[in-house]
């Protein structure tokens, strides 16, 4: 069953003539318990971080891939956001729509305001595929690195390479 938030993400993908390739599977939380559904999903799978800074007014969507490992100090210092923390599920939410576990970059189709800045691991560029969660953490749908940057254009957010 696609959710109301998922289809918002493919009717944005269809309108920006985007293709993509969905898998279901079952509910996965973190990168480890998704690992095993991606053996036959080809390309770069990512690990995905809604932090924010120490004000609280400041949020950061961060996207690795996946088997990087994610130090915040060192993110905080890259990014010169002072300490920065995981945000609650109630600011992820807020700012773009999703619950834990689903954390994604197609969120920011639910930042009207654009206030997340979005940490993007520079070495995703170089891989063809990229995958991701539509929004949900039951599925992962692939698309071509070209598509990926033609949907974050569109959605208007900061991007910092890192």
């Amino acid at each position: 069953m696609v959710t109301e938030n998922e289809q918002k993400l493919y009717d944005t993908l269809e309108d920006l003539g985007i293709d993509y390739t969905r898998y279901e599977h079952p509910p996965v939380y973190t990168v480890e318990e998704a690992k095993q559904y991606w053996q036959d999903i080809e390309g770069a799978h990512s690990k995905n971080l809604f932090l924010r800074n120490n004000k609280g007014n400041r949020h950061y969507l961060v996207v690795l891939e996946q088997s990087k490992k994610a130090d915040i100090k060192d993110l905080s210092a890259k990014l010169g956001a002072g300490k920065l923390s995981f945000a609650s599920e109630r600011r992820l939410q807020e700012h773009l729509g999703l619950e834990t576990g689903a954390v994604s970059p197609f969120g920011l189709i639910n930042d009207q305001d654009n206030a997340v800045t979005v940490a993007l691991d520079r070495d995703l560029k170089k891989k063809g595929t990229v995958n991701f969660h539509p929004n949900v953490n039951t599925a992962t749908i692939s698309l071509t690195y070209q598509d990926f940057e033609k949907f974050l254009q569109h959605c208007g957010n900061e991007i910092v390479y890192i």
